[in-house]
């Protein structure tokens, strides 16, 4: 069993940037691939970037490509989202996901067997 816990979010201007952090309790964390999706009122739950339990290979949706960067300390048992140049579009509510390779694509929430709480991110114009 994991418990995660996201925490970071807020209220920021376009433009800005936020970190959102990842804390992991329970069985090795550094076992689990890690990703952050967020959804929108109104829309379904999307992907947002994901990075393999190494941290050497990491994915990113078209929408955040070159503007988000996600990284882990397994040491500390945490991931991060480090989210740059924020646009209103980017309002949400994240979370982070953990689990390990089952055959399901990252990109799905299939992939991820246990979700954080959220963290609400507004990006004002």
């Amino acid at each position: 069993q994991v418990q995660l816990v996201d925490s970071g979010g807020g209220l920021v201007q376009a433009g800005g940037s936020l970190r959102l952090s990842c804390a992991a309790s329970g069985r090795a964390f550094r076992a689990y691939g890690m990703g952050w999706f967020r959804q929108a009122p109104g829309k379904e739950r999307e992907f947002v970037a994901r990075i393999t339990s190494s941290g050497l290979i990491t994915d990113y949706a078209d929408a955040v490509k070159g503007r988000f960067t996600i990284s882990r300390d397994n040491a500390k048992n945490t991931g991060y989202l480090q989210m740059g140049s924020l646009k209103p579009e980017d309002t949400a509510l994240y979370y982070c996901a953990a689990g390990l390779s089952n055959g399901n694509p990252y990109w799905t929430e299939r992939a991820y067997d246990y979700w954080g709480q959220g963290t609400q991110v507004t990006v004002s114009s």
